[in-house]
């Protein structure tokens, strides 16, 4: 048992702690190599978490043992190796499955990331299913790869794509919600978690009302998987995506949920070896779920690591993970609203893992330079959301996203720094 203590100086006090009971953080952060880098002589602060997490040893180890000991393509060989590393691709799909709390294995698609996932999702059921004057319904919070897509989609088949407009807090606008939401609307895609502002969408509400409307819905996870434990089922969503590199696992690979009714009913998006049943030159006929959707040779080894960060993080336990990065989230909100200058983007009713802000007189791009100088890893710019910069009133912010491996005594180091480079532009 213990608790992390707060060191302060003089030109930040608090009050606020962060109990470590149960959470082994010193035995997490050893899992983690890259956290020991020293950069310019100061050990990393690695808080850009929301871009991509880093790898602990064991999703490391499983990639290595892939390329080392079961390198072979998969599904079609017959010799040792082949069927090795089919056993293990289709393993962690099942583990997906169980991770996400999907019906079956078959709705489980692997793909380069979420992006790519949206945009099979897009150019498949949308190409298929949407019809001129056909409604798309997005929201203000999204990414670029929730956005551009969309706007595709609505180009070619003459659909309407309409956007759920922003709270000042960064919370959305339910009741705009509600009257935009109609009998047109074929498509609701919205992100869980937003990556500006932290921003928790209550999606399943979201997810009910749509369906109770005959709507399709599409929630973007690849910030919210990462931070809370996800059922799609309970969720109500139609569709669901994440990728594997903000999980903890390695960068190329991505996941698409779909309910087997869907995919089945969707024509293939990309053509190729493994998604066929039979070809001639007159006519191919295509493979079933999920493969249907799996054109090509995809990334073994990245699947195979993908399956290693998910047994990483329920030996953990997602729970714990989940409550202790919300106490931790909060103690961040509460240290940096400590920095005199210092304006957090945004106030939502529920916040996890990202903290956008800005400094008076320090840009944001000043800001990451500055604190990279003291070993702090965070990002600056509009970060792929330039519709909510927009909104929010601002040309970038900089970023700190949390991860399991983060302290506070990581965020006062932050702070504190943040204190000294306001000072030195003030000068």
């Amino acid at each position: 048992m213990m608790s992390i203590k707060i060191t302060t100086e003089p030109v930040i006090e608090t009050a606020y702690s962060v109990s470590t009971n149960s959470y082994p953080i010193d035995t997490i952060r050893k899992d983690f190599p890259i956290l020991s880098t020293e950069l310019r002589g100061r050990k990393l602060v690695y808080l850009d978490n929301a871009a991509t997490t880093q790898k602990p040893r064991q999703v490391i180890e499983a990639l290595t043992a892939y390329y080392e000991k079961e390198n072979a393509n998969i599904h079609r060989g017959v010799h040792y190796l082949s069927e090795q590393a089919t056993l293990k691709y289709e393993q962690a799909r099942h583990k997906v499955k169980e991770f996400i709390k999907a019906g079956v294995n078959c709705e489980i698609i692997f793909t380069k990331g979420a992006t790519e996932s949206i945009n099979l999702v897009a150019q498949s059921y949308g190409r298929a299913f949407i019809r001129p004057g056909d409604e798309i319904l997005i929201s203000t919070l999204e990414h670029h790869s929730n956005i551009v897509p969309w706007q595709m989609l609505c180009q070619e088949k003459g659909a309407v794509l309409r956007v759920i407009p922003m709270l000042d807090s960064g919370d959305l606008d339910m009741e705009a919600f509600d009257r935009l939401l109609t009998a047109k609307t074929k498509i609701v895609a919205v992100t869980q978690l937003s990556n500006v502002t932290g921003t928790l969408v209550p999606v399943r509400e979201m997810c009910r009302k749509a369906r109770d409307l005959g709507a399709v819905t599409l929630v973007d996870g690849a910030q919210s998987t990462p931070h809370l434990p996800i059922d799609v089922q309970e969720m109500g969503a139609d569709f669901f995506v994440f990728s594997a590199h903000k999980l903890y696992g390695p960068t190329g690979v991505g996941v698409l949920y779909g309910r087997a009714e869907l995919l089945e009913a969707m024509p293939p998006w990309l053509g190729g070896g493994n998604m066929i049943r039979s070809v001639s030159f007159e006519k191919t006929t295509y493979a079933d779920l999920p493969d249907k959707f799996e054109a090509g040779t995809p990334d073994i080894g990245g699947v195979i690591g993908l399956g290693a960060a998910i047994d990483y993080l329920q030996d953990i336990g997602l729970e714990r993970i989940s409550q202790y990065e919300e106490m931790l989230t909060d103690y961040a909100c509460a240290r940096l609203e400590l920095v005199e200058g210092l304006q957090i983007q945004g106030s939502p009713r529920a916040r996890r893992g990202v903290i956008s802000f800005t400094l008076d007189c320090v840009h944001p791009h000043d800001i990451g330079q500055l604190l990279d100088q003291d070993g702090i890893a965070i990002r600056a710019g509009h970060h792929c959301a330039q519709p909510l910069m927009q909104r929010l009133g601002v040309p970038a912010t900089a970023r700190l996203s949390l991860g399991l491996y983060n302290t506070a005594e990581e965020i006062d180091y932050v702070a504190l720094r943040l204190q000294h480079s306001r000072k030195l532009f003030l000068s």
